[in-house]
């Protein structure tokens, strides 16, 4: 039986301000946002309009002692992730955890072993994976995977403030010490160098390319067509903002490219190539809501000719199909298919891409 759940919100930056607050406020049948925590004073204080009667803290602990509180979004740094989240478990919170799933394995390892026989939902933050023109994709490649000639993932995207800037004002972390960046900078990289050893500025940078866009790719990539058997090639170039690698597949190769520049558009696709079909998921910026993503279908038509369609069941927004499914998997107590276990999948990928990079 479906009920409101009381979410807390942990990290209230660009993606929770633009993203799952909005996305939230259209699903009060689901969720009630009752407590907000960020590092920041000066965003709390921007948010309380927006959330009025949400209690407000600056650190996660202080949230998560909260009794009212059933589950919480965990969508601060990438390096708090594994610390927050297993504080979260150990208070007994579902947990919606924005990718990456944390930065290195050893943390990816701690956290499976603390959800274990916990009783508790973790879900990953794949919204992509949720898009029903990817859902719907999935279903025809697993008909197809026999066949299959080729595939490619491409992501090249500008930096998200070229859009999000022009559409509406996110409030900075104006208040936040010199020193306190200082310390998460160098936190972060101690942890890559967990992951990856200690190495060229560039393999760190492409590491944390991969974690944060690289890892919407991966995700999906894996659901749609399944884990490469290794990785053949690897490279990153321009300082490890671009990413080239050729994975895998026995009898055929998916080939990866990633990129951040500076053009203010969203060029992103998975592809799947067979002798008489071509199927292509196309994504748009998540800052715009409610743009779907599309499945485009090629195959021939007649003797010499070819007939192509372009697709989408909804223009429901990937983030709310997101937000739905985790309910779902509280009230049935169902395994979300973005798990740790299954974003543990791409650390290992991404240790492997950066091992061959050069």
């Amino acid at each position: 039986m479906n009920r409101v759940l009381r979410l807390g919100i942990i990290g209230c930056g660009e993606v929770a301000q633009s993203i799952h607050l909005p996305t939230l406020r259209e699903l009060p049948q689901l969720f009630e946002v009752v407590a907000l925590c960020d590092v920041s004073s000066a965003v709390l204080d921007a948010l309380a309009g927006q959330s009025i009667g949400a209690a407000r803290f600056t650190h996660h602990r202080e949230l998560l002692a909260d009794a009212r509180i059933d589950a919480v979004l965990i969508a601060n740094h990438s390096v708090d992730h594994a610390r927050t989240a297993l504080d979260a478990i150990s208070a007994g919170k579902h947990i919606l955890l924005e990718k990456p799933v944390c930065i290195n394995l050893p943390e990816a390892d701690s956290l499976q072993a603390a959800e274990a026989g916990s009783g508790l939902v973790v879900q990953v933050g794949f919204m992509r994976r949720y898009a029903p023109a990817f859902t719907e994709a999935v279903e025809r490649v697993h008909t197809l995977r026999d066949s299959i000639m080729l595939a490619r993932v491409h992501d090249v995207i500008g930096m998200n403030s070229l859009i999000l800037n022009s559409i509406g004002a996110v409030t900075a972390r104006s208040d936040l010490s010199a020193d306190a960046r200082t310390r998460a900078r160098s936190a972060m990289a101690a942890s890559i160098a967990v992951a990856i050893g200690h190495g060229e500025a560039g393999r760190a940078r492409a590491y944390e390319v991969l974690l944060g866009l690289g890892s919407h790719d991966i995700s999906a990539m894996r659901e749609l067509l399944g884990t490469p058997k290794r990785v053949l090639f690897a490279a990153y170039r321009h300082g490890g903002f671009v990413l080239t690698a050729a994975l895998d597949y026995g009898h055929y190769v998916c080939q990866v490219e990633i990129a951040l520049d500076h053009l203010p558009r969203f060029d992103t696709h998975i592809e799947v190539y067979t002798e008489r079909q071509m199927l292509r998921v196309d994504y748009d910026t998540p800052y715009i809501r409610h743009i779907p993503a599309r499945l485009q279908i090629m195959g021939t038509h007649g003797s010499a000719g070819i007939t192509s369609s372009s697709c989408f069941p909804t223009r429901r927004d990937s983030f709310t199909l997101e937000w739905e499914s985790f309910h779902e998997n509280i009230c049935q107590r169902r395994q979300p298919k973005t798990s740790i276990a299954d974003a543990r999948e791409d650390l290992v990928l991404f240790r492997e891409m950066i091992g061959l990079m050069a």
